[in-house]
């Protein structure tokens, strides 16, 4: 058993729920709601989304409000806007042979699902993979140098595990800043064995506080509570919700779609 596999099946987070399923409807909610919200926010929220909306069909049936509404505030509701299609064209068509064709779903959240459903021999390169590999090869890579250095540097592992436990190192290991290499299994093989040059510097965020899109995110906060009359809440936050299929307009009242 390589080092990676070794740390992988006694230190990897085998405890996230969405681990425990191979449904590829589960699962891809869980990849839809950990893109740019943190693994925590999503294992509090992710069991309820769950039980309401177990399946394509069922999210599909719902409607996008209630999706929305049961979205909470995971942060960028347009990922629950366009699960909802995602699961309206499964419910009518059935899952496709490329699930890239989905709303709302790119290449690697198609290959990330069937590696973790089916076990399928595919590379899926999130930023916790392409910071391990970058390390270890000591340079940045382009995406189809990312991919084969990810086959590489987790070898033998495959599929499902490949993509899981590169993910756990860079999650718990190998991170942005204070990686802990002492204790990372690829650590003899890593070319970095640190930070690179030019990750010592983190890109500044944009504020929240008093942004457009805390203003949106009040607006949505309202709606989800009740229908209001649209001469209550901020109109042009409330027209942006609406341009993005995030709310509507009913005569003088504003609610979900």
């Amino acid at each position: 058993m390589s080092a990676l596999a070794h740390w992988y099946f006694r230190h990897g987070r085998h405890d996230l729920a969405w681990r425990a399923t191979r449904d590829r409807w589960p699962i891809l909610v869980s990849e839809v709601m950990l893109h740019q919200t943190q693994v925590p926010r999503v294992a509090a929220a992710w069991p309820a989304f769950i039980d309401r909306f177990p399946t394509p069909e069922a999210t599909a049936a719902a409607g996008p409000g209630e999706v929305i509404e049961a979205w909470g505030r995971l942060g960028y509701p347009r990922r629950a806007r366009r699960l909802w299609e995602a699961a309206t064209a499964i419910a009518a068509s059935g899952w496709p042979d490329d699930l890239a064709t989905l709303p709302g779903v790119g290449r690697y959240t198609a290959n990330a699902v069937l590696a973790q459903a089916h076990d399928a021999d595919v590379v899926a390169v999130e930023v916790n993979v392409r910071r391990v590999v970058e390390r270890v090869r000591g340079m940045r890579l382009t995406p189809r140098a990312a991919e084969a250095a990810m086959r590489d540097v987790a070898g033998p592992l495959t599929g499902r595990d490949r993509l899981l436990a590169l993910m756990d190192v860079g999650a718990l290991l190998c991170r942005p800043r204070n990686p802990r290499c002492e204790e990372c299994p690829l650590a003899r093989a890593c070319t970095a064995r640190g930070p690179l040059a030019d990750e010592t510097r983190a890109a500044p965020q944009g504020r929240f506080a008093g942004s457009f899109r805390q203003r949106r995110g009040n607006v949505l906060a309202t709606l989800r509570a009740a229908a209001v009359p649209v001469a209550t809440v901020d109109r042009e936050a409330l027209e942006s919700l609406v341009a993005d299929g995030l709310a509507r307009v009913d005569g003088r009242l504003a609610r979900l779609p």
